[in-house]
Formats: C-alpha cells, sequence, structure tokens
C-alpha cells in the first residue's frame, strides 16, 4: 500500500507541501510547520501487523530498515526512495535497567534509554538521518543545494557532518566560541564541515543561519525543520518496542531547543492513533536553571512564554534560551498531561555523579533529567518504594 505523508503548518493554515520542498515556516501565518501523515491509510493495516513488522525489521542488516529510524519506515519518511536513504544504521540504543540507581533514591523500575550511544554521540542521529537522506533526494532529483547548514552547542553539528560526510554533501555549522566541547569541536571539522566559531551564544548563530538559509541553495538543519522531528519521534516508539509494546508510566526527557521532547510525545501520540498503545505516558521536561524558559512558562500555565537569555550551565548541549520548538512542545505537553522541572547545576552534578557510581557513564543533559527524577520522587509525584 502507499502511504503519504505532507508538510502543513502548526497553527492549521490552509495548504501542503511535499517532505522535499524547502519550507520551514507557513507562508500565510509564519509559524511553524510540521509533517502529517495519512492515518486512515495507516489503519489500514493493523496494530499488530505493524507491531509484528518492526520487530521483524529491527537491527537487521537489510539497507535501510534495519535502522532503528527507517525500520519505520512508512510512519517516518514513506515516499523517499530507499537508494537516497542515508542511514548509518541509528537507534536500537541501549535501554539501561538502572535498578542499582533507582533503590538508592527509593524507585522500582527506573530505565535510562541511552540515545546518545549513537554513530556521532548523539540523539540528534536520528532526526538527522531523514533531513540529510531527504536533502540527498532533491539533490538527485536536479536540486540545487550547495550545502546544508546548522546552528549548534555540539550535537547538531557532530551529527550533520557526519550524515554529510557520509553522503557526500557540503556541511556548514556555526558553533558559539568557546561554548562546546573540544571533542565536539573537532567532530564536524575531522568530518570535513566547514565550521565557524563565532563571539556569540547559540541563539545568536541561530539567527544568522536563519538569515542565510532564506537562500533555498543552503538548506536548515536545526529543528525548526520538521524532518527532524519525524526521526526524533521514533525513540518513543523503540521505548514502547524495547518494552515488548508495554507504555512506561513516565518518561522524562532534558530539554534546550524543544524538539526532543516534542518528538517523542508525538511518536506516542501516532502509536495510540493507530492502536498500537492504549495510553500515554506522562511526559516531563526537564531544563537547566540557568537555561529555563520552557520551566518559567510552565509556571505560568503556559499562559505566556518569553525567550531568555541563557546562563552558563554544565549542560552546554542545552544551553538555549530561545528555543525556536517552543510552541510545539507546549502543545505536545499538554496532550500527555506533562510537567516541566528544572535543575540547578549542583543538582546536576550530584545526580550525574550519583547515577555514574551504579554504572551509569553520564552526560550532564542526562543528569538534568536525573535532577528532575529525583525532585519528582521527593514530592511523591513518581510514587516511592
Amino acid at each position: 500500500m502507499k502511504y503519504r505523508a505532507w508538510i502543513q503548518c502548526s497553527e492549521g493554515c490552509a495548504g501542503r507541501f511535499e517532505l522535499t520542498d524547502i519550507v520551514y515556516h507557513c507562508p500565510q501565518c509564519g509559524g511553524l510547520v510540521e509533517v502529517a501523515h495519512d492515518i486512515e491509510s495507516l489503519k489500514n493495516r493493523s496494530a499488530s501487523s505493524w507491531m509484528r513488522l518492526f520487530d521483524e525489521r529491527y537491527m537487521r542488516t537489510s539497507h535501510p530498515y534495519g535502522s532503528g529510524v527507517w525500520g519505520k519506515k512508512e510512519l517516518v519518511f514513506p515516499g523517499i526512495q530507499d537508494e537516497n536513504v542515508v542511514s548509518l544504521y541509528e537507534g536500537g540504543t541501549n535501554l539501561f535497567w538502572a535498578e542499582r540507581f533507582g533503590n538508592s533514591i527509593g524507585l522500582e523500575d527506573v530505565w535510562v534509554k541511552q540515545s546518545g550511544n549513537s554513530h556521532s554521540g548523539s540523539f540528534k542521529d536520528l532526526g538527522m538521518t531523514v533531513l540529510v537522506s531527504a536533502v540527498n533526494q532533491i539533490i538527485n532529483d536536479g536540486g540545487d543545494i550547495r550545502a546544508v547548514m546548522c546552528a549548534s552547542t555540539g550535537d547538531t553539528s557532530a551529527s550533520l557532518a557526519a550524515y554529510c560526510a557520509s553522503a557526500g554533501i557540503a556541511a556548514v555549522v556555526l558553533l558559539p566560541k568557546d561554548k562546546i566541547s573540544r571533542h565536539q569541536l573537532i567532530q564536524p571539522i575531522a568530518n570535513g564541515s566547514l565550521t565557524l566559531a563565532l563571539d556569540t551564544d547559540f541563539d545568536g548563530c541561530m539567527r544568522i543561519v536563519e538569515t542565510i538559509t532564506k537562500d533555498n541553495r543552503f538548506y536548515l538543519a536545526n529543528s525548526v525543520n520538521p524532518l527532524r522531528i519525524e526521526g526524533q519521534k521514533t525513540i518513543g516508539i523503540e521505548i514502547v518496542q524495547q518494552f515488548d509494546w508495554e507504555v512506561p508510566d513516565w518518561i522524562i526527557v532534558p530539554g534546550g531547543n524543544l524538539g526532543n521532547v516534542t518528538a517523542i510525545g508525538l511518536g506516542f501520540l501516532m502509536m495510540r492513533e493507530l492502536g498500537m498503545i492504549q495510553r500515554l505516558p506522562r511526559l516531563v521536561c526537564a531544563q537547566a536553571a540557568n537555561a529555563n524558559p520552557l520551566y518559567r512558562s510552565y509556571l505560568t500555565g503556559f499562559e505566556k512564554f518569553e525567550p531568555i537569555v541563557a546562563g552558563q550551565t554544565l549542560a552546554t548541549a542545552i544551553q538555549i534560551g530561545n528555543p525556536v520548538s517552543a510552541r510545539r512542545a507546549i502543545r505536545v505537553l499538554k496532550d500527555l498531561d506533562g510537567i516541566v522541572e528544572q535543575a540547578t547545576e549542583d543538582e546536576i552534578a550530584h545526580a550525574a555523579a550519583l547515577a555514574d557510581l551504579t554504572g551509569l557513564f553520564s552526560c550532564p543533559q542526562t543528569g538534568v533529567a536525573l535532577a528532575a527524577l529525583f525532585k519528582l520522587a521527593e514530592r511523591k509525584e513518581i510514587a516511592v518504594n
């Protein structure tokens, strides 16, 4: 069966675009766009049949379906030609049973999805495979794209550089000077990307990228691009798949630009629409206290959202004061009865260190999520033993 997906305005304006059309904002209202799927055609296949198909493909060696993303191709980018898919065997990352860690804080059944155990060291690979594959198809269909561009605090640039190098596509990355780790500065340089360190923060880099990519010969790779969301939503689907199609009670996600928490929530909503799950988890977005615009909005009941100038934080990958996916994240959090929590620098370091003593090796961003878990347990919002 032929399945269909398209780009449309996230605010409901009329008009549809192909997934290979270069559009990041609605031409009518200027709002963000999103990918929509023909759910009714997907429902022609039963939920049990979808789950069986995904299990049969999962982490096999048949290109591209062995990938954790492309094994769910019909729910991600059904129309792309297989030969244009740029995959580095992303997904299939460890679901770590943090039994000792959970016991230390009075919780049972704590699991840590280690999505960063991917090719470039970042969960961004899950979205980047979709985006770079789309660019590859555009180019092979005769489109004039000179380079793919992003602003980054490290993860996005590393991922984009790796996938573009694999496909032989030029990449340009803009980084805030002296605000990313050394190894993440080296990654895009090693992969041959034009790498520019600018004397500004992430939001300043993002403004420059958005200006340059108004010229469609330069393709925008940040999460304002809805194709990134499509790949990253498979994290939620994969978690349920790894639990033998059972839904966890809570999902806690560190949030910076807010594309990932949006994507994970959308994955759960799509599974419910297709009958693959019957209930939704509670979704938590965890922010560093020094870069917490969504947390501040949550305190107002999401009545208002105001960008901030992000302060220094150990969690440099989420040191973002003006997240592009804020409105999408708020909508998804409301759909999943969501919570937003924050973590101070001391709380981040303490949570990561405690987890590492029980077998994890936590990045600071994971520390933010773990610190939020501590707070939810202390308040007994998550039931303790």
